[in-house]
Formats: structure tokens, C-alpha cells, sequence
């Protein structure tokens, strides 16, 4: 069966192979992204059992606290691309400084990201429209958020670094650990000391009764240690990255630090543009009232159900195409870019024709409030058809990252999110209400689909990041 390290040992590939190898690491990177999103539907759920009030002051600032990890997730990547680079070239001593230079850079920067989010979370929900009753429960729900933000960038780099190595399997079972311990965490941290009827048993089950504050907690005490196992993992365990009996510096380097910058700054600032699109969209949405802002943050957790599956495709991508890169077989990175964008977007396919037909369950699930129930399926079915286009664009991008053409992608990403849906959105809301704003977001992911697919085809991708890597060398 073929294996990563083919790739760097010049193994020659057939079709196969080469569908084996990417369906192998798809796979685990679907099933991380999936307990992903359901540690996302078990808070939604638990919260929504408290009513539309709490439920709104969630949604308020979830799309800020997208920004958040957006911006920090997509930092790391400047390191992991260079980790997947290095050892397509066999450079494992080289790797292993990276890792080094990435746990002090990377630990900083969630450090200042979380001092930054703590600055502006007593003002930030009345700087989105929330309404006076839910100012306080969101302000505390992104404050403890983003508190957390220098270890949930440690475990964006740690599973980040994995990935790119090939190891998918242990990133996706932290992941999966990660959602049992958020709904044993929230169990007993958001409800209140209450009695359960068990057949003709009563069983007293403690509670904290902190209600949106303990959805906050269980879910970063979830994260933190996910975040120790990682970097356990990727400096104790794993093979040709661990640091183990290895000595250099954590100190970084203007080299390392130059190549991260140039991968990765036109990834976080497309992040940060995006996220605060998303933040937008929040305060076109917020003036629809209270029933309108839970529908569309509950509609979007559920919609993540079927999108995750790219990214964790996307994942794979970046994984095989940055590993072909640094072997210098740019056939077999052509290749990888176009097997596993037809594999996102056969997969999400899938995943629409089930939203659509499953949106009323999937609903039901997250909140008991018809009105909210209601609306949050109807536009779950608009959006359901725009989600083949819409892999297109997650999993292109994975694989252009994976050779480290980051800034036209990232150009792409921000231009059709700013200049198509925010436009549009703003135009239907007032006639058409959350509906419109779906309506828009649906033309976007089309339009933003098709644009990267251009891109992919064209082969400008592969040909940019090939010809930064010959000047470097040169």
C-alpha cells in the first residue's frame, strides 16, 4: 500500500496509488473535522436548551471568535508548510528546527492574540448590535475564549506539523478525545444540580449551573488538554520531528521567520478579512432580532456538518502536494491537487443532498424554539446547493498552500467574500430578511468555486510557488 514516504523516496505512483494515498489521509483529517463540529453542535445544543437569549449571545460573537482562531490558525501554517517541505527533501534536521522555531513564535503570538481579544470583550458585543439582555453572557463567552487563545494556537500547530508529516490518525483521535471531554465537561458545568430518572432509578447529578459560562469552560478545559497530548506527541513520538535526544535552538531565526511570513501572512490577513466579513454579516443579521441571529448562528454550526469534510480533505492536500513539492515531482503535485479537489467535491455533494433533506433534524437537535427551528432549515436548504462549488475552493486552496501559494488565494478568498457577498447580502436583507443574506452567501461560494477551479486548471499555481523556491535557492 503506498505510503507519504514514497513520495520523498521517488516511488513512482499510478492512479491507484495515488487515490489509496490520498483517501488514506483524507479520512482521519474528516474524522478530526467532524468531532470538530460536533464539540460545535453539543455546545449549540447545550446552550439552546437555555433559551433564545443565550443562545443569541453566542451566536453574537461567534463570527469574532472565528477571527480569533482563524488569524491563529492560519499563522501556524507558515510553519507546518515549511515542516512538510523539509521533509519531502529529506531535511529532517531542518524539520525538526522548525518545530522548535514554531513552538516559541507560535506560543507568542497566541499570547498577544489572547491579550489583544481581552482588551476589547467588555465593548465588543454593543460594537455588533446585541441587544442590552445579552450583552453581558457574550461578553463573558469571548472573553474565556479567547483567555485560552496561546494554547489552542499551540494545538493548531502541533496537529498542523502531524499533518504535514502524514500522520493523520493522531490529530483526528486528540480531536475526537477533544468532543468526549467537552460533553463530560459541559455535563456538569452549564446545568445545574438536577435529579435524572433512570427506569425507576433517581440519580442526583451535580452541576455548576453556569450556564453560557460553562459551555465557555468545558469547552477550553477540552482544548487545553488536547493541546498538551499534541505537542507531546509531535516532540516526544513522532518519527522524524521528535525532539528527543536532539539539541538546538528554540530561538527563531530570520530565515525560518522570513519563509513563515511570506506562507503564511497572506493566509492570516485573507483570515482576518474573511472572519471580518463573517463579523459583517453579523450586523446585517442583527437588526432581523433575536429569533434571526440564533437561526444564523445555529444554521451555520449545522452547516459546518457538511463542509468540515473538505477541510479535512484539504488537509490531505496540503499534506501531499507540500511533500511532492520539496521531492521536486511536480507531476505528482499537479496530480494530488486535482485527485483530491474531485474528491471534496464528489464528498460534499453528499454532504449537501443530506443537509437538505436532513435540515429539520438538524435543527431540532440544536434548538426547542419553533421560530428559530423554522427559519434556520430554510436556509440550511438554500445553502445546500452551493456545497459542491464550495469544496472546490476549500480543497484548491489546500493543495496551492501546500507548495506555498498563499498570496493570489488569499486575494481570491478576500475579493468574492467582500466584494460579492457582503454587497449582495446587504442589498436582499431588508426585503428578504435572513433568507436573503443565505441567498447571497450561496451565489458567493458558486462564484468563489469556480474561480479557484480556474486557478487549478490553469496551473499558475504550481508554477508561482515553484519559481519563489528557485529564487530562494539561487
Amino acid at each position: 500500500m503506498a505510503e507519504v514516504t514514497d513520495i520523498r523516496d521517488g516511488i513512482e505512483l499510478n492512479l491507484g496509488s495515488k487515490l489509496l494515498l490520498a483517501a488514506k489521509l483524507s479520512l482521519p483529517a474528516i474524522m478530526a473535522q467532524l468531532s470538530s463540529i460536533l464539540m460545535q453542535y453539543i455546545d449549540a445544543s447545550m446552550v439552546g436548551r437555555l433559551g433564545a437569549d443565550c443562545a443569541a449571545s453566542v451566536g453574537l460573537v461567534s463570527s469574532s471568535l472565528w477571527l480569533f482562531w482563524g488569524i491563529c490558525s492560519m499563522f501556524t501554517m507558515g510553519f507546518s508548510v515549511q515542516v512538510a517541505h523539509r521533509l519531502g527533501a529529506g531535511e529532517t534536521a531542518d524539520a525538526r528546527s522548525v518545530v522548535r522555531q514554531g513552538i516559541t513564535t507560535c506560543l507568542c503570538f497566541g499570547v498577544s492574540m489572547g491579550l489583544i481579544g481581552l482588551s476589547i470583550s467588555p465593548w465588543l458585543p454593543a460594537w455588533l448590535g446585541g441587544e442590552s439582555h445579552v450583552l453581558h453572557d457574550a461578553s463573558m463567552y469571548f472573553g474565556v475564549f479567547v483567555a485560552a487563545l496561546p494554547m489552542l494556537t499551540m494545538n493548531y500547530m502541533a496537529g498542523g506539523m502531524l499533518r504535514c508529516a502524514g500522520n493523520m490518525k493522531v490529530p483526528s483521535m486528540l480531536n475526537v478525545l477533544m468532543c468526549v471531554l467537552d460533553v463530560l465537561f459541559n455535563f456538569f458545568l452549564i446545568f445545574p444540580t438536577r435529579d435524572i430518572a433512570l427506569g425507576s432509578w433517581q440519580i442526583t447529578v451535580p452541576g455548576a449551573g453556569l450556564g453560557v459560562l460553562g459551555a465557555a469552560l468545558g469547552t477550553v478545559l477540552a482544548e487545553t488538554v488536547v493541546a498538551v497530548l499534541m505537542l507531546w506527541h509531535l516532540t516526544r513520538r513522532q518519527k522524524d520531528l521528535s525532539l528527543r535526544g536532539t539539541r538546538g535552538s528554540f530561538r527563531p531565526t530570520r530565515e525560518v521567520l522570513r519563509r513563515a511570513v511570506r506562507i503564511s501572512a497572506p493566509m492570516t490577513l485573507q483570515q482576518a478579512f474573511f472572519s471580518g466579513a463573517q463579523i459583517m454579516v453579523t450586523i446585517i443579521v442583527a437588526p432581523l432580532g433575536v429569533v434571526a441571529i440564533a437561526a444564523n448562528a445555529f444554521a451555520v454550526t449545522a452547516e459546518s456538518l457538511c463542509y468540515m469534510p473538505g477541510f479535512g480533505i484539504a488537509d490531505a492536500a496540503t499534506a501531499l502536494t507540500g511533500q511532492s513539492f520539496g521531492a521536486r515531482r511536480p507531476a505528482l503535485v499537479k496530480s494530488f491537487g486535482y485527485i483530491t479537489v474531485a474528491m471534496g467535491m464528489a464528498v460534499m455533494t453528499v454532504m449537501g443532498a443530506i443537509m437538505y433533506a436532513a435540515a429539520p433534524l438538524m435543527m431540532e437537535i440544536m434548538t426547542p424554539v419553533d421560530a428559530i427551528r423554522e427559519l434556520g432549515c430554510e436556509v440550511l436548504r438554500i445553502e445546500a446547493w452551493a456545497e459542491p462549488m464550495y469544496a472546490a475552493s476549500i480543497v484548491a486552496y489546500g493543495a496551492m498552500v501546500g507548495v506555498g501559494d498563499t498570496r493570489i488565494p488569499a486575494v481570491m478568498n478576500f475579493g468574492s467574500i467582500w466584494l460579492v457577498r457582503i454587497p449582495v447580502a446587504a442589498l436582499l436583507a431588508p426585503a428578504m430578511g435572513l433568507r436573503g443574506v443565505w441567498i447571497a452567501m450561496a451565489f458567493e461560494l458558486s462564484f468563489r468555486g469556480a474561480i479557484f477551479l480556474w486557478r487549478l486548471f490553469s496551473g499558475a499555481w504550481y508554477r508561482h510557488g515553484h519559481l519563489k523556491t528557485h529564487n530562494e535557492n539561487n
